[in-house]
């Protein structure tokens, strides 16, 4: 079975690919905090029209029992916490520990997948570029009663059909995928890193970044246009799944359960969609290990926060640095 067939044919799918943008992918923040009639228009003056996300120094419920986890990488000179996240979240989720916030305190840098989540004036000439295709409206490319339906979906998010008859299929599918986590209450401001982002300026650590955002968006822009199709095809026709699913990916991150996210989240991405679990997940982690070497060769202590999708499975940074002879513990 190819992969567009899989992803036609299984239920789930759709809500896959939400979610391993909720755990795995830090422009997600931003993409779905920037006005989808925003990113619509082509004119540069819809940057000065988006408004900017603003990330405060809110107060984080605190977790029972250990919280989520925590691991860390030592040397005779470094100390690198890495630390998984999910990038939208109800302002609700308890997810502060005492152990975070003393590795947090104790770190001379922070190092999140891209070092401006919330700067949607960088994001938007970038979606523009790689997320816009008036050559090629949906409205073609779609049957009409598909088209019906994307019209019905696009005025969850405030838009309609017309409006968004542009957007490539990744970005058009992301857009409505993530609208029924926003109806349950995800919010992309109560996300970890944009709380992080905030505390690190408010304390005067340098925020840096593994990635940029222009390659972030080259992952999903660089897949394939029947993959696209098929995914906006999914979104149309059952989305509503995502929201449950991931209060439970959600529930099993608080408490530090990682083999039930390796399970639920990274297995099966693995199986059902291996195009998307090798782009999103995969090499990226190759990259950040090599990163991560090179900063424990440094001297000093670095907290790292990521999606928590990279730090759980076979596949983990953290696996990926065991395999190159580094070790890697879970932090008390």
């Amino acid at each position: 079975m190819t992969f567009v067939s899989r992803l036609k044919s299984t239920t789930t799918a759709v809500s896959r690919l939400a979610l391993g943008a909720a755990l795995g992918l830090g422009l997600v923040a931003a993409i779905v905090g920037a006005p989808a009639k925003a990113l619509a228009q082509a004119a540069p003056a819809s940057v000065a029209e988006a408004p900017a996300a603003t990330p405060s120094l809110r107060a984080v419920p605190q977790a029972q029992g250990q919280g989520p986890a925590l691991w860390v990488i030592r040397d005779a000179d470094s100390t690198i916490y890495l630390f998984g996240t999910v990038h939208v979240l109800r302002p609700t989720t308890a997810w502060g520990t005492a152990r975070v916030d003393a590795a947090f305190d104790s770190a001379d840098q922070v190092y999140l997948e891209i070092s401006n989540p919330d700067d949607q004036a960088a994001l938007i000439p970038i979606i523009q570029q790689h997320g816009l295709d008036p050559a090629n409206p949906l409205s073609t490319r779609l049957t009409a009663e598909e088209f019906a339906k994307f019209d019905e979906a696009a005025k969850t998010i405030g838009a309609s059909g017309a409006q968004l008859d542009v957007f490539r299929p990744w970005l058009a599918a992301l857009q409505l995928s993530m609208a029924p986590l926003a109806k349950a209450g995800y919010d992309p401001q109560s996300g970890v890193e944009l709380i992080l982002k905030a505390r690190a300026e408010a304390a005067g650590k340098p925020v840096k970044g593994f990635e940029t955002l222009d390659q972030q968006i080259r992952i999903l822009a660089d897949m394939p246009e029947d993959v696209q199709l098929a995914f906006l095809r999914s979104t149309l026709e059952d989305y509503d799944d995502a929201a449950t699913m991931l209060d439970g990916m959600v529930a099993s991150w608080s408490t530090g359960d990682v083999d039930s996210l390796d399970r639920v989240m990274v297995e099966e991405m693995k199986t059902e969609m291996p195009q998307v679990y090798e782009a999103l997940l995969t090499r990226r982690n190759q990259n950040w290990a090599d990163q991560i070497q090179t900063l424990l060769a440094g001297s000093g202590t670095t907290f790292i926060a990521v999606g928590a999708a990279h730090l759980v499975g076979d596949e983990s940074v953290q696996s990926m640095l065991q395999d190159r002879g580094i070790e890697v513990d879970e932090a008390s």
